[in-house]
């Protein structure tokens, strides 16, 4: 049989999406990430007030009908903030899921269909990174190339792909024993055709699932270099940065460090959950493992 697994193979998975989506976890999840994506894309038609507008005058007011949040130390709106934040988190997820998923999909792939040279080659670059903690990792990098949103992303992206690539060779392995991928390597099948018809098919479940709970993980590390001063710099708002100059204020106007906060939890929980209701759906024997 030369033909990975087959489409209605996949029905059974469309009629365990439902049930899925029906748990209170990941429907919740599921609409506030949809929530927050729709809000990233129209920050500036949902935000009241530019987010780098300051009004010394107006530092450290409570909620009110122009601030809704009040604002911050320098007068800037709490809430405009919040949203352009959610821009740049999801912004810098998304881009560094995306080569993530080019370098892991790329080599995992390569390394376990080829192995030989090739797989000890990749086996050895990911082990040499794996040595070192990622938060660590990339707060080196971000203090060697400097302190922007561009040198973020490199950073972690550079940190980020070895997991992925390990995740899709150790697939890549398994599957690369299965009847279907040594049917089509004897019937000449070149890499290419392997890698992109059976293997990428049967990958998708795990990738998917992975790239989900990663996203969380990334938004993460970004509020903590921003955090930590070393991610996005003024004026352009992130919610690390946010939770820093917030704890500044933490005795006069303790809110300005939990909003953000807020926000930063409840997005790492709902990519978290999302992860899982995906998992329990793409794979149900998982919620047995």
């Amino acid at each position: 049989m030369a033909s990975s697994i087959p489409v209605s193979a996949s029905l059974p998975r469309l009629r365990r999406l439902p049930a899925a989506l029906a748990r209170p976890s990941t429907a919740l999840a599921a609409l506030f990430l949809a929530a927050l994506v729709v809000t990233a894309l129209f920050a500036p038609l949902l935000a009241p007030h530019r987010y780098d507008a300051q009004n010394p005058g107006n530092r450290l007011q409570p909620p009110s009908r122009v601030h809704p949040l009040g604002t911050d130390g320098v007068g800037r709106d709490v809430l405009s903030r919040l949203i352009y934040g959610a821009r740049v988190s999801l912004t810098i997820a998304v881009a560094v899921e995306a080569v993530e998923l080019l370098f892991g999909l790329t080599l995992g792939m390569l390394a376990g269909l080829r192995r030989g040279w090739l797989d000890n080659a990749v086996m050895r670059v990911t082990d040499l990174m794996f040595a070192f903690p990622d938060i660590l990792l990339a707060i080196l990098i971000t203090g060697t190339l400097g302190k922007s949103l561009f040198n973020v992303f490199v950073a972690l992206a550079l940190v980020g792909w070895p997991a992925m690539v390990r995740l899709v060779r150790s697939r890549t392995l398994t599957l690369g024993a299965e009847e279907f991928v040594l049917s089509a390597r004897a019937m000449g099948a070149s890499d290419g055709r392997i890698m992109l018809r059976h293997l990428l098919p049967n990958l998708l479940g795990p990738v998917v699932v992975a790239t989900t709970v990663g996203m969380g993980t990334i938004v993460l590390a970004e509020a903590t270099l921003s955090f930590l001063g070393l991610g996005i710099q003024e004026p352009f708002p992130s919610w690390g940065s946010m939770i820093n100059t917030g704890w500044q204020h933490r005795r006069s106007d303790p809110m300005l460090t939990v909003y953000p906060a807020v926000c930063l939890a409840a997005t790492i929980m709902a990519f978290n959950f999302l992860g899982d209701g995906l998992r329990d759906w793409l794979d149900p024997r998982s919620r047995h493992a």
